[in-house]
């Protein structure tokens, strides 16, 4: 697991298309798409990607945004765009980008915790990240979402 760079672009750009459309059933813009992933790495104070890699080849992916609290006076890592090639599925990919993730969090005095959201019925992933020492939350997310509300497929 290590840091995404802009090399990355095409793969992180794929991992979240698939992603959208496999978990939500959503056609992502894939214009819009490359330029919010190419967006992150213009401005790190966005986020960061990891990609896990397996033979000198990605395999999975997650991005990191951040949520400050002012109750913790610190930050949340909000887990987001988590994709692992089904290739790899059930295979390790998912936990070794979680737990390299929590260490590196867990090291940083300024970090408080990890969030992630998932949808409701997906029930795989809820069952993934159980296994990882995650648990629900006490919170709903609502939303309004001006870009994606028309795009379901």
């Amino acid at each position: 697991v290590r840091l995404a760079t802009p090399a990355d672009v095409d793969f992180l750009v794929f991992g979240n298309a698939e992603m959208a459309r496999e978990t939500e059933h959503i056609a992502l813009d894939p214009a819009r798409l490359r330029a919010g992933v190419r967006a992150l790495f213009d401005d790190p104070s966005r986020g960061l990607y990891f990609v896990a890699e397996i033979g000198g080849q990605p395999a999975g992916q997650m991005m990191i945004t951040y949520e400050w609290s002012d109750w913790r006076n610190g930050a949340f890592w909000w887990i987001q765009s988590v994709y692992v090639d089904p290739a790899w599925r059930r295979k390790g990919v998912y936990r070794r980008l979680h737990d390299t993730v929590v260490s590196i969090g867990k090291a940083d005095s300024k970090i408080c915790g990890i969030r992630l959201y998932v949808a409701r019925d997906n029930r795989t992933a809820q069952t993934v990240y159980r296994r990882v020492g995650l648990a629900p939350s006490m919170y709903e997310v609502y939303e309004d979402d001006f870009v994606l509300r028309h795009h379901r497929l």
